[in-house]
């Protein structure tokens, strides 16, 4: 069951609406179900003599003695509304049950508590069968405002002792960080431009690409200008220096005028102070450089997220909250950097956590910088890294499943949900890139004796353990990638000693698939230790360009039109 709060000025206005066909014709049988008192409501819906304006006045009455009081002032934003809807699959609601949700909304809400005999005038009309509006008039008899502070967060939890007396679908409780959900309207006109997302919906993705890969503020802009969003920067009267912005999309445009968003308005987390928190200034000059390694960005993102989990055990909640929001970054520019047909499981996830990478709880993000930073640096990456960036996916979606682990341990019923289902996501993408990479890593099996030395190292170094592994289906695939890191200068034996020591071992379902990426993730130390020779013996050294700034989306920017 979802209610939403939201304020206006026109009580006749929204009455037109209730009681008019919708802006579809989807209004059918519109009727009062509820009201402060229904003897003295007028119904439009069942009497034929009541109209708009008596149902209008009847309400406004003490906004109207209120208005004369004030000397012809009328209270601000005093019409207060709150549709509440029963979710999909859910059973059919008498009239007297939605009566009863109305009015155990208003009293939860603070406009008409359970005895308020002063409290304010309202009414609750049912014009379809799956849900009915609430409005009220935002003055009481005594001429105060109601108390109505967190009013929605009031109606939610309400909302969710219903469905469970009411034997409803148990909807996951907010904390006020979820961002605004696109109104009636919005869904209708991306359904008449055939869009699969509104406007406002598409321009949050956009915007969390966007901040996920850039350095700065200004960078931040300058790419979302690239995409042919507009930005509108908002600038302080007495400091002349930005204090917000709005973003508009391309083609979405009302009498041909930009219909713009406020950052905060898009999320919580997209808010101007929000992102200066995550965004310092930097020049340009400051990007990553090239490195001689180009493997390098992705060993360092996936030792960073893989010590993410342990962060998220740390007690730390502050700490664990900003590694959240950066691992939501990390994710974003994963999705940015692979390729292939499992890439569109990536940017699901990427979209989904969002959600999930804030709460409450107030993030320390200095905490998180290293996850940040190899975040950043995987959307300047350019080298293809085969089996790398499927050992990348691996640690993602073990933090994922942590993610979902520690948001449920503090009740954050919609963030552990997201998170969830960001880790279906990433499993059904690394199921999609591990399963041929494994196969030809079976087929390149060393030969017996090679296989049987790395099953003595194996049940030297995990005698817990060994049993499951070799059992694993992976454990050919193990072997190939244990020759390969033997070649490239480890000791079988050390590594499945340093690899194993990690707890995913112990509940790993797949133990050698486990190994097989933790050693895939390791660097090859032949090639390293060559580079170090080639610095310190080259005649020249010269520092690589700075690379251009990354683009989020995988097109050139006239293919960047609001593809849905």
């Amino acid at each position: 069951m979802v209610p939403d709060v939201s304020t206006g000025s026109s009580t006749l206005g929204l009455i037109n609406y209730l009681f008019g066909q919708g802006r579809r014709d989807e209004h059918t049988d519109p009727h009062i179900v509820a009201a402060w008192d229904m003897a003295g409501a007028p119904d439009p819906g069942r009497d034929p003599t009541a109209t708009y304006t008596q149902l209008a006045r009847r309400l406004d009455h003490h906004v109207d003695l209120r208005i004369r009081e004030l000397g012809g002032k009328q209270p601000p934003q005093h019409v207060w509304h709150c549709p509440v809807r029963t979710a999909p699959g859910d059973r059919y609601l008498t009239n007297p049950e939605w009566a009863e949700v109305a009015r155990r909304v208003v009293a939860a809400t603070g406009i008409a508590p359970e005895g308020d005999e002063q409290a304010c005038r309202w009414i609750a009309v049912r014009h379809a069968e799956d849900h009915i509006h609430i409005m009220a008039t935002t003055v009481r008899a005594d001429g105060r405002r109601p108390r109505t502070n967190r009013d929605g967060w009031r109606a939610q939890r309400e909302c969710r002792k219903i469905e469970v007396e009411f034997g409803l679908r148990r909807l996951k409780s907010g904390d006020l960080t979820a961002p605004r959900t696109p109104t009636g309207a919005e869904r209708a006109k991306a359904e008449r431009q055939g869009r699969d997302e509104t406007a406002r919906e598409w321009l949050r993705e956009q915007a969390y690409a966007v901040a996920a890969a850039v350095r700065s503020i200004d960078e931040y802009f300058t790419v979302l200008r690239s995409l042919g969003i507009q930005v509108r920067p908002r600038i302080g009267p007495e400091t002349s220096e930005v204090t917000g912005y709005s973003l508009a999309a391309p083609g979405d445009t009302a009498q041909g005028e930009p219909v713009w968003y406020g950052g905060s308005k898009l999320a919580p987390d997209l808010s101007y102070n929000r992102l200066c928190e995550r965004l310092p200034t930097q020049d340009l000059a400051d990007r990553p450089q090239q490195v001689a390694d180009p493997a390098e960005p992705w060993h360092r993102a996936e030792t960073a997220i893989r010590n993410a989990q342990a962060i998220l055990d740390s007690g730390d909640d502050a700490v664990a909250q900003g590694y959240l929001d950066a691992f939501g970054d990390a994710l974003h520019n994963l999705a940015l950097a692979t390729k292939g047909g499992h890439q569109a499981e990536l940017q699901a996830a990427a979209r989904t956590f969002n959600r999930a990478r804030r709460s409450a709880i107030l993030a320390d993000h200095q905490a998180a910088t290293a996850l940040r930073e190899a975040a950043k640096e995987l959307a300047y990456a350019t080298h293809d890294p085969g089996g790398l960036a499927i050992a990348l996916i691996f640690a993602a979606l073990h933090v994922a499943r942590a993610a979902a682990k520690w948001h449920e341990q503090r009740g954050h019923e919609q963030q552990a949900a997201a998170a969830e289902e960001a880790f279906r996501h990433l499993y059904a993408g690394y199921q999609q890139a591990a399963q041929p990479v494994l196969a030809d890593l079976a087929r390149r099996a060393p030969r017996a004796t090679t296989a049987s030395r790395f099953e003595q190292d194996l049940r030297a170094v995990l005698p817990d353990h060994a049993d499951r592994v070799l059992a694993d289906p992976a454990w050919p695939a193990l072997t190939t990638t244990l020759a390969r890191a033997e070649t490239a200068g480890h000791n079988p034996r050390r590594l499945l000693s340093e690899v194993g020591t990690r707890r995913e071992l112990d509940s790993a379902e797949h133990p050698a698939e486990v190994l097989n990426w933790r050693i895939t993730a390791q660097p090859n130390r032949r090639a390293q230790a060559a580079r170090r020779q080639s610095t310190i013996s080259g005649t020249t050294s010269m520092s690589a360009a700075p690379r251009p700034p990354a683009t989020p989306v995988n097109m050139t920017p006239e293919e960047r039109g609001r593809h849905r």
